[in-house]
């Protein structure tokens, strides 16, 4: 993701950036989204955006009705400046955004992915991910879901997260 990209998410977000919605909430997302991708042939750019922006926008650690959307149109302000995505990687990633909180199951396979990369990261707030709620069977694989746990539950910060807080040092933010 591109400097430019990360300075205009980063520079709104307003939350603690190592909260339980933070930073490595959205690698860690973005990782299990990866592993996910490459089982299920969900469109990998659309589930690694979504973990920069399905929660970016909260406004509070607890109960945010409406953060999904929130996140969902700084990357619909964003697109054609340092987003570039087809219209329907854009609509793709809109929805999953919009309603990864819903509780819902049944889309196209590239937002499922998005769901269930974000849901495996239940362990953060220790609640074990029940395969019910999990949409694809990837996800479901008991290797897959006790490796997410098991990082989630320890609090695991991806290097990824360095180079982010990188683009927010160049500004002076952190």
């Amino acid at each position: 993701m591109n400097n430019d990209l990360m300075k205009a998410v980063l520079g709104g977000y307003l939350l603690r950036w190592d909260g339980t919605h933070g930073l490595p909430h959205w690698a860690r997302v973005l990782e299990n989204g990866t592993r996910l991708a490459q089982k299920t042939g969900a469109d990998p750019e659309v589930v690694r955006f979504f973990a920069l922006f399905h929660d970016c926008r909260r406004t509070n650690e607890g109960f945010d009705p409406g953060h999904g959307l929130r996140g969902a149109e700084v990357a619909r302000s964003l697109l054609g400046q340092c987003l570039n995505l087809r219209d329907d990687q854009f609509e793709q990633l809109h929805y999953a955004c919009e309603y990864h909180t819903d509780g819902l199951t049944e889309a196209d396979v590239t937002i499922q992915t998005c769901w269930d990369a974000d849901r495996l990261d239940l362990g953060r707030v220790w609640i074990t991910p029940e395969p019910r709620f999990l949409c694809t069977t990837a996800a479901k694989e008991p290797e897959v879901m006790r490796w997410a746990d098991e990082r989630a539950r320890g609090e695991y910060v991806p290097d990824l997260v360095e180079s982010w807080l990188a683009t927010l040092d160049q500004r002076g933010d952190r």
